[in-house]
């Protein structure tokens, strides 16, 4: 009695391939040292993208908070990179100085604010040089900012900066603009409900000016979320430092998603 052979044929042992289910790859984010020149000045940035993908994709700059541009601002700048834009965390105190103490934290910010033509070159310059990097899409950009770096994105739409969104973050919303300039963008401003060093009356004051030179603004309070609800090492901060901070997860999570769908809204339509 003759035996059956189940042994497959070589031509049905090969395994079959369709090109259509190959699967591509995901997102794999580099970063970069990023330097740009002015005032006779070095500044160091840190330049995220997706090197996987080669279209050109719309440009974001991240200001860093008070402490300068540290690994926070950097991780932000990586989230972007990896959600499909060219981001560039900047450097606002040169040289990629990084405070580590409130007080160095304060004379850096303050000697920023209070030379605003400096900063704006600053910002201009970090600019222009993103621009040139063959990464960045020839669209629109827009901006985001932490504490101290929110107030910096505030003050550049008052300066009337080229800019399709500014979204800024537990934003310090001192007016240190010099110059005022229309703009036509969107500002989003997220701001915790028990921050104590924000005065209600300045972000009042600052969402009116914004208006007056043309802006779409919406801000948006976080109950019971205080200063640098958005970094998860506030706690420690605070803690260390004795400073009225705290992280706020679900404050976190909501700001996030809303700057999120305004910069889908405003840099890839």
């Amino acid at each position: 009695m003759a035996q059956e052979n189940n042994q497959p044929t070589p031509a049905e042992a090969e395994p079959k391939t369709d090109p259509e289910f190959i699967p591509a790859w995901g997102p794999r984010v580099e970063g970069e040292i990023f330097e740009y020149s002015t005032g006779g000045e070095t500044y160091q940035g840190y330049l995220a993208r997706n090197v996987n993908d080669e279209t050109p994709r719309p440009a974001v700059l991240v200001v860093h908070e008070w402490w300068g541009l540290d690994e926070y601002a950097r991780a932000r700048a990586d989230q972007l990179a990896a959600l499909g834009f060219v981001a560039l965390a900047v450097d606002m105190y040169g040289g990629g100085q990084v405070a580590t103490h409130p007080d160095q934290a304060g004379e850096f910010s303050s000697q920023v604010m209070q030379d605003w033509p400096a900063a704006r070159a600053r910002f201009e310059a970090a600019m222009a040089q993103l621009r040139q990097h063959p990464a960045v899409a020839d669209t629109g950009m827009a901006a985001i900012g932490y504490c101290f770096g929110g107030g910096v994105v505030m003050n550049m739409a008052l300066s009337g900066m080229p800019l399709e969104a500014v979204i800024s973050f537990h934003g310090a919303p001192t007016q240190a603009a010099s110059a005022r300039g229309e703009f036509e963008g969107v500002v989003q401003i997220h701001n915790g409900g028990a921050d104590s060093l924000v005065a209600r009356d300045d972000l009042s004051a600052m969402a009116r000016a914004l208006e007056a030179q043309g802006a779409n603004v919406k801000v948006i309070n976080y109950p019971q979320a205080l200063h640098g609800f958005t970094n998860p090492d506030a706690d420690a901060l605070a803690e260390e430092f004795d400073l009225p901070l705290g992280y706020n997860a679900a404050a976190d999570a909501s700001s996030w998603q809303a700057a999120l769908l305004l910069l889908d809204k405003t840099l890839n339509q």
